[in-house]
């Protein structure tokens, strides 16, 4: 890869993209190591998983238009069609797996918690020791990867660690994962947000499916996550409203459409009051 990924011509890229550079893989997983400068100026999603773990690091990685400071021992997970771009200072070593969706499935169970909960926390930072064993764990898969007879079995387990040392560290690191993990109801809630949220904006849904009352399921998240059950499933709405407006061409008619929304002025209403500009000045940022 080069020092500046600039412009373009396509906003989803594919794994096959990074295979000339790659230091060790095979068809459903790369190793790549990052060194130095690296910079991506316009923002992009892929279709395929990262795990970027950052051992001595600096500068700036912008996932879902939120920006994230890079540091020393931390790790990014980035997820198919979440958007990033990134400022990678001079100095920096970091080591990345590009994994295909086939392959990350067969170890996503040993991410414990919901795919939104990490999307929404996606840089976690690590303890001295925990990153020392990703570090182990990286290697290993490398050194697999690198062998004739590399064997996908072994790698997968590997890969199982290192999903289960991530969601130990984001439960230390996040509140949120606390409570999901201690509260099976929230938990089911925030899943059944995943699926249904660009068919269903009422709280009273979900209730219903969890066979609760709404006003106890508002109830539990006041208590535990600070905020309205309406405003989690209005987070989820607003990330999803920002991702097809930075990666896709559609009209904001058409993603008003794609989100639930009955038209296309309920939806720039709605993510000028959660934002504070108009879909389509935000679409101008990118």
């Amino acid at each position: 890869m080069s020092k500046s990924e600039k412009s373009r011509s396509v906003s989803v890229i594919g794994i096959q993209e990074f295979r000339e550079g790659q230091l060790a893989g095979r068809e459903e997983i790369l190793f790549n190591e990052l060194h130095g400068e690296r910079i991506i100026e316009k923002p992009h999603s892929h279709d395929f998983f990262i795990i970027s773990l950052f051992d001595q690091a600096q500068g700036l990685h912008s996932i879902d238009s939120v920006d994230y400071p890079i540091g020393n021992f931390q790790v990014h997970v980035l997820f198919p069609g979440q958007m990033h771009k990134w400022d990678i200072k001079a100095g920096t070593i970091g080591y990345q797996l590009m994994i295909e969706r086939t392959f990350f499935e067969k170890f996503a169970p040993y991410f414990r918690f919901s795919f939104t909960n990490y999307q929404n926390h996606p840089v976690i930072q690590l303890s001295a020791a925990a990153f020392e064993m990703l570090q182990y764990e990286f290697d290993a898969i490398k050194n697999e990867l690198k062998r004739e007879d590399s064997l996908e079995n072994l790698i997968n387990a590997r890969a199982a660690v290192i999903a289960s040392i991530i969601s130990r560290e984001a439960e230390n690191a996040f509140t949120e994962f606390k409570v999901y993990q201690s509260n099976a109801r929230l938990a089911a809630f925030n899943m059944l947000i995943d699926e249904f949220f660009k068919q269903e904006k009422f709280v009273a849904f979900y209730a219903a499916k969890l066979n609760v009352s709404a006003n106890y399921l508002n109830i539990l998240c006041k208590k535990h996550l600070k905020i309205s059950a309406t405003q989690l499933i209005q987070q989820r709405v607003e990330t999803e409203a920002k991702r097809q407006l930075q990666r896709t061409d559609l009209s904001i008619k058409e993603i008003a459409f794609e989100l639930g929304f009955v038209d296309h002025a309920y939806f720039s209403n709605f993510f000028k009051s959660h934002t504070g500009i108009s879909p389509s000045e935000f679409r101008k940022k990118r």
